[in-house]
């Protein structure tokens, strides 16, 4: 015969129910992980989700490349995105006069600080946003003048308020 439980246990065992309840109601929703990317011209993870270029995860989510602010890398550090850092992937190169718009497509809007371009490990653009709240889409005017033929363009959107940043990489011939 199984023994019955006490009262004092039943209602300790309610107690803890409601208690977590409770805690998973108040708790925060989870962070998003989708946020923003450059769009024009096509940056790599742009070119997955059009299937110009065969990619795994990040051709339904090219806005979720997000890592650690500092960071040099097409992925963001995102190890399931590491085929944005192989430039053998045969990546569609956009051809750009000597002064282009990168045009950033945001599905999330979050507090900016900078946003920064660069060319190898030079930057060669920033721009401040002083915290500002952008739009669903920005744009900036990057001066490529010093450069010619082609190269791989890493852009970063730099959040203000967190440690993170977005990362997003273009294939661009400079004439």
């Amino acid at each position: 015969m199984k023994p019955r439980s006490s009262p004092r246990r039943l209602r300790a065992a309610t107690a803890v129910a409601a208690a977590t309840a409770l805690f998973f109601t108040l708790m925060p929703a989870g962070v998003a992980s989708a946020h923003g990317y450059v769009s024009n011209p096509m940056s790599r993870q742009a070119q997955c989700a059009a299937g110009i270029v065969q990619c795994g995860s990040i051709q339904w989510e090219p806005q979720s490349v997000e890592g650690p602010k500092g960071l040099m890398r097409c992925d963001g550090g995102v190890g399931r995105f590491s085929e944005l850092n192989d430039d053998s992937r045969g990546w569609r190169v956009t051809d750009v006069g000597r002064s282009q718009t990168f045009t950033w497509t945001l599905t999330v809007s979050h507090a900016t600080s900078t946003w920064e371009y660069f060319i190898g490990n030079q930057r060669i653009a920033v721009f401040n946003d002083n915290g500002a709240r952008p739009g669903s889409t920005v744009s900036h005017n990057v001066d490529l003048s010093g450069y010619n033929g082609r190269h791989k363009l890493l852009a970063r959107w730099n959040i203000a308020d967190t440690g993170n940043a977005f990362y997003a990489c273009t294939d661009i011939n400079i004439r």
